[in-house]
């Protein structure tokens, strides 16, 4: 049975039980502070389990994307090296908010593996819920007992509360699971080991195929648990390992879920796949992380994350590195290639996952360049690890400059250790471990966060936003806990019934403002989020009485400048389109009170004329003073359409909010200025790449275009000033350039000539010292003049060595050059030269074997240097 059909029957089997089928959401998750990842197939339903979202559909059914780099094995580094984990991978699943419980949901999970995937019985195995002595919870005998119904009783197997209780997290909702096994081992080894011995002890052959989860407990911050208001079912199976048991293969990756992938790189490598060889266990990892990895980068760039040095965007980067490293040490891969594979995967997945289709060459050009990024650091790794083993006498590096290699520069740990290990080398392991540890430390310190369990006032599990229309708004707080970070301290997280304050999200940072208490006091907001559907609101401190009404004030001004910045960003979308090209998609944006920033994909610099007509065009539709329309809560296929242009990555809902300015129109949740005339005045103030097929473009609107034009006068003024008031600058200056230039050219030539008569004075200062043609002497000219002087000496001098020290603009320089043939006969590296002798001038430098330079703060340092340099030759 071929994947597409096994994920339909999945779907169409749900479909008939009278559950909903939706799409997969985003693998990346854009306004979630508590994940980055969609790491499981409940994450889109958080808020129905929460019972912060009115459920509409009860029943629901789909196939998820989802994305692990940590957890119980998902540790990334151990993806590729067996055959059923991976990074991305997905999530069938089905649910229930409040209506069916565990009868059902194991009488259809038994009917749709052995009846409708003909799945033998025999070869199943089932586990529940052993209980659990500390959280007082007895074993799950419900579940038990609707089993004993289907399968023999020597298969229901107890699991501990690590195997068979799920948990959101550390606080929410939770609950005992069922989860389903299945042993596709060959009957000769059934035989020898019953399967039952093996459930949950990692075996490739014996694995979870499905985990049927029965929500009905709330995990409280002080670790007791509750019941929830209503029983919830979240049920996930692994789409890879059911198409491993259903197509009869041994491995996720014999299946037509990776079977294309592996072909190509064999094409593309030249390697073989499951080669017996002796490399061959290290080319077939390679081979597996590589289809793996291509999978998840591929689909979360096409989710609306690039690769980056931050955030989701640093976890993206790492996994397509770590691809890139396996395919350079074992494949033999020294230029990009991982990028020709997005066309296969597009093709294969293109009809389940349009988005993966619709993005194809983004993914294509962003890989590559990442790659041809990568590779150069690699490059630059290995000439940093040469160095380093060159300048060391001892077989044991230190761990902690492995660290800095791969902190710093990027370059693995691993690649350094086989390396090395090439070099009859080792480092200090354990050192390294002590370095990682106090920075895994470091990172986890300053984004530790303690979180209280929240304090209910009244029932109100979902709060109107009003702040499309008010910005003032009588309310009455229905929830806070209490928050506690490094960075903010001790904050409160307030709800209410009603609120005019925007949370952050579509790229607008979220309101400020205050909340005035009956009494008079002021209680300053000084962000808002939204989390699991609820709007938050960050304060320092409570109101006195939590149970009065109070006045939420939304800060006028910043509010009025966010949305200047917002529709300004509709306007610039809608003229990049209309000049560049409609292939112009937004791939993101930022939205506050001071500026804007809007990424889209174009393929090429927005040159100087064209940034002028994009500017031209918005501040002519600000000039029309168009009038905002908007249709709040319209169906999503009315809005599209209606002509509204859905955003990259977003998720939307049935229901959407379409905003309107003259012909742009675009499906928005953002505040937005009633007419395009209040924004007053558009100005871009850069352009340029953010990745292969992105650029961004920042801009400012309204006051701050009021600050910039002051600032240009003030500069104009004083240029002026210092031009003695000419009355035409431009020319003035121009004037100065070539004069400038003029003397400029006087000046290398009298340089010139000076480095030539030096030329002669030191070839005759020039001694022997021990056989070597020797001079260190300080000399006063610049970098270039020096180096122009080296290379002539040592083109009419054989066995030569010089260093010449030198001072400019209070910085001090260092250069050697050493004959080629010198290098070789003594061992010398004028790169290690340089470096160990700039300590004297406190700096550093590098370079080639033959020639190298130095600079550093401390010219009072040169004659120590020029003087340390003779022992080189002793």
């Amino acid at each position: 049975m071929k994947s597409q059909e096994i994920r339909s029957k999945f779907l169409n089997f749900f479909e008939s039980k009278q559950h909903k089928v939706v799409p997969s959401a985003p693998m990346v998750l854009k306004n979630d502070p508590t994940l980055m990842f969609t790491n499981a197939g409940m994450v889109p339903f958080k808020e129905f389990f929460l019972g912060q979202k009115k459920v509409v559909n009860a029943r629901v059914s789909d196939s998820q994307k989802c994305l692990r780099v940590s957890g119980k094995h998902n540790d990334l580094e151990e993806v590729g090296k067996d055959t059923y984990h991976h990074t991305m991978f997905e999530m069938l699943g089905n649910w229930s908010f409040g209506d069916y419980f565990k009868k059902e949901a194991i009488a259809w999970a038994w009917e749709l593996l052995t009846e409708v995937y003909k799945i033998d019985k025999d070869i199943l195995y089932v586990t529940i819920f052993e209980g659990d002595e500390k959280d007082g919870l007895a074993k799950d005998t419900e579940a038990y007992d609707i089993w004993k119904q289907y399968i023999a009783e020597d298969r229901i197997l107890l699991g501990n509360k690590a195997d068979n209780f799920w948990e959101m997290g550390a606080q929410g909702p939770c609950g005992p699971c069922s989860e389903i096994h299945i042993d596709i081992r060959s009957a000769e080894e059934k035989g020898k080991v019953s399967g039952a011995s093996l459930v949950n002890l990692d075996h490739p052959h014996v694995v979870e195929v499905w985990n049927l989860v029965f929500m009905q407990y709330n995990r409280k911050a002080d670790g007791s648990l509750e019941n929830l208001p209503a029983t919830h079912i979240d049920t996930g199976m692994g789409f890879e390992r059911l198409c491993m048991a259903l197509q009869n293969v041994k491995s996720n990756y014999d299946t037509d879920v990776f079977t294309p992938l592996i072909r190509e790189i064999e094409t593309i490598t030249g390697v073989k796949y499951e080669d017996k060889t002796v490399s061959g266990e290290e080319t077939d990892i390679a081979i597996r992380v590589i289809a793996d990895h291509v999978r998840a980068v591929a689909f979360s760039i096409a989710d609306g994350q690039l690769p980056s040095n931050t955030g989701a965007g640093y976890v993206i980067r790492r996994i397509l590195r770590r691809a890139i490293r396996y395919g350079f040490t074992f494949l033999n891969q020294k230029e990009p290639f991982i990028f020709k594979l997005v066309e296969t995967l597009s093709h294969q997945m293109g009809s389940a996952f349009p988005e993966i289709k619709a993005q194809e060459q983004l993914a294509h050009n962003v890989i590559k360049e990442e790659e041809h990024s990568f590779l150069k650091t690699l490059e630059q790794g290995l000439l940093l690890l040469e160095n380093m083993t060159a300048n060391s006498n001892e077989k044991v590096i230190s761990g902690r400059k492995v660290f800095e290699l791969k902190d710093t520069y990027g370059f693995p740990e691993d690649l350094t250790a086989l390396i090395l290990s090439e070099k009859g080398l080792d480092y200090d392991q354990e050192e390294y471990k002590v370095a990682l540890k106090e920075q895994q430390d470091r990172g986890r310190q300053a984004t530790a966060i303690e979180t209280d369990d929240w304090l209910i006032i009244s029932k109100n599990n979902e709060e109107e936003f009003v702040g499309y229309d008010n910005l003032e708004e009588e309310v009455k707080l229905t929830r806070y806990r209490k928050v506690t970070t490094k960075k903010d301290g001790e904050q409160y997280q307030l709800v209410f019934n009603i609120t005019p304050f925007y949370p952050e999200g579509g790229g607008q940072v979220g309101d400020k403002g205050y909340i005035e208490t009956p009494n008079g006091d002021v209680i300053y907001v000084v962000n808002t989020k939204k989390e699991n559907n609820l709007i938050i609101h960050y304060t320092k401190s409570l109101p006195k009485d939590i149970s009065a009404s109070f006045i939420a004030v939304v800060d006028k001004e910043t509010r009025m400048l966010s949305e200047s910045n917002h529709t300004a960003t509709h306007l610039l979308h809608q003229a990049l389109r209309t000049i560049l090209g409609t292939h112009v998609e937004q791939k993101g944006s930022l939205v506050s009170s001071k500026h804007l920033r809007f990424d889209f994909s174009h393929f090429s610099k927005v040159d100087a004329d064209q940034l002028q007509e994009i500017e031209d065009f918005v501040n002519a539709r600000i000039h029309e003073n168009l009038t905002l329309e908007e249709k709040r809560n319209i169906p999503m296929q009315q809005a599209i359409d209606e002509g509204a242009m859905a955003l990259f990555g977003e998720k939307y809902g049935d229901n959407v909010r379409a905003v309107r300015f003259g012909q742009s129109i675009e499906l928005c949740g953002g505040t937005h200025v009633a007419q395009t005339g209040d924004i007053w005045y558009f100005k871009i103030k850069s352009e340029g790449a953010v990745a292969s097929g992105i650029r961004r473009i920042e801009a400012i609107t309204n006051k701050a275009v009021g600050n910039y034009f002051e600032g240009v006068e003030v500069t104009f003024n004083a240029v002026k000033e210092s031009l003695k008031n000419t009355k035409d600058p431009v020319k003035a200056i121009t004037a100065l350039q070539d004069e400038n230039s003029a003397l400029k050219k006087q000046l290398e030539q009298l340089l010139k000539e000076k480095a030539g008569s030096l030329k002669g004075d030191l070839k005759n200062e020039i001694t022997e010292l021990n056989g070597v043609n020797f001079l260190a002497k300080k000399i006063d000219l610049d970098a270039k003049g020096i180096k122009d002087l080296a290379h002539e000496l040592g083109g009419e001098l054989d066995n030569l060595f010089l260093f010449f020290g030198a001072e400019n603009d209070g910085k001090a320089t260092l250069t050697c050059y050493i004959s080629k043939d010198l290098v070789a006969s003594k061992e010398l590296h004028a790169g290690t030269i340089v470096r160990e002798l700039g300590k004297h001038i406190q700096g550093g430098g590098g370079g080639q074997p033959f020639f190298a330079t130095a600079g550093g703060k401390n010219p009072a340092g040169l004659d120590a240097a020029l003087d340390a340099v003779k022992t080189y030759l002793n």
